[in-house]
């Protein structure tokens, strides 16, 4: 049974913030952004959010032998990006128990602060032989232990 939830509505454990200038190219003919790019914002907020938080990044899952591909995600288009405007990408870890990576964003334009857009995204991890884990591997645990531990 699939739930609905509202997007952007948990508690996120880990905020990251990033910006994106729009370019030409991401455009298209009505002189907006084209809907598909804001799936590769939600992907520029999970490489910087890496780079914050260090051992969640692509290389990471790779250098301990998995992959985490997306198999679940969720875009609200609300208003539309142009030329120049810069995206505000506040990508939201959400801690779960579970053996998976739980994205949420909000991508809003600099110049109002108008939100434009909300997601989310959910990656499980794969092992080197192409199973899919049912427990989170250590490495990701250690992470969690690094980032999530409250002092």
């Amino acid at each position: 049974m699939r739930r609905n939830r509202k997007i952007g509505r948990s508690e996120p454990a880990l905020t990251n913030i990033t910006r994106s200038t729009v370019r030409f190219s991401e455009v298209d003919s009505m002189r907006v952004v084209w809907h598909g790019e804001y799936v590769r914002y939600f992907e520029d907020g999970r490489e910087s959010f890496g780079r914050e938080y260090p051992g969640v990044g692509y290389m990471d899952f790779f250098d301990n032998g998995h992959t985490a591909p997306i198999v679940d995600l969720q875009l609200q288009y609300i208003t539309p990006l142009t030329v120049n405007d810069v995206a505000v990408i506040e990508t939201r870890f959400i801690d779960t128990p579970a053996a998976k990576l739980c994205f949420e964003y909000v991508i809003r334009r600099e110049s109002d602060n108008m939100v434009v857009a909300r997601g989310s995204s959910v990656q499980v991890f794969i092992d080197a032989e192409g199973n899919m884990c049912l427990n989170n591997p250590e490495f990701f645990e250690e992470w969690k232990r690094r980032w999530l531990t409250k002092e």
